[in-house]
C-alpha cells in the first residue's frame, strides 16, 4: 500500500510563506536578528545566516508534495530550535521596558511575550504537514 503525501492546505502555505519571508529578512538584514541570538551562543551572524537558509529549505520543502513530510518535521524542529531566540528577545525587551518605563517599550515587550505562545500553532501546522498529526 502506497502512503500518500499530506495535502497542501492553507496553513501549510502560510507557514511556508512565513518561512520564506523571514528567510529573506535573515539574509538581507542579519544584524536585526543577531540581537536576539541567545547571549551564550557564539558566531551570531553565522547562526542568523544558517537559520535563514534553513527557513528557505523548510519553506520550499513544505510546498512540494515529495518533500512535504520531511520538511514538515524539519520545520517543527526549526521552530523549537529558534524558540530560545524569541525568549531572549522577550527578556531583553523586559529589561528595556523596565529601564525606560515608557508606553512604547512596555507595548513592544508585551508583543514579544504574546508572540511566544504562537510558536505552538506553527509547530502543530508543521507536524500536520509532516503527517505526524491529523
Amino acid at each position: 500500500m502506497r502512503q500518500t503525501n499530506p495535502p497542501l492546505d492553507r496553513a501549510t502555505i502560510g507557514l511556508a510563506t512565513m518561512f520564506l519571508g523571514s528567510a529573506a529578512l535573515h539574509l538581507a538584514r542579519p544584524q536585526v536578528y543577531e540581537a536576539i541570538v541567545p547571549h551564550a551562543l557564539p558566531r551570531k551572524r553565522e547562526l542568523v545566516y544558517a537559520s535563514g537558509v534553513a527557513e528557505i529549505v523548510c519553506g520550499l520543502g513544505l510546498l512540494h508534495p515529495r518533500t512535504r513530510k520531511v520538511a514538515g518535521l524539519a520545520s517543527a524542529v526549526l521552530l523549537v530550535v529558534v524558540l530560545p531566540a524569541n525568549v531572549q528577545m522577550s527578556a531583553d525587551h523586559a529589561k528595556r521596558a523596565q529601564r525606560k518605563g515608557d508606553t512604547g517599550s512596555k507595548a513592544f515587550f508585551a508583543g514579544t511575550v504574546a508572540r511566544l505562545p504562537l510558536q505552538w500553532p506553527l509547530i502543530r501546522t508543521a507536524l500536520r504537514a509532516s503527517g505526524r498529526l491529523r
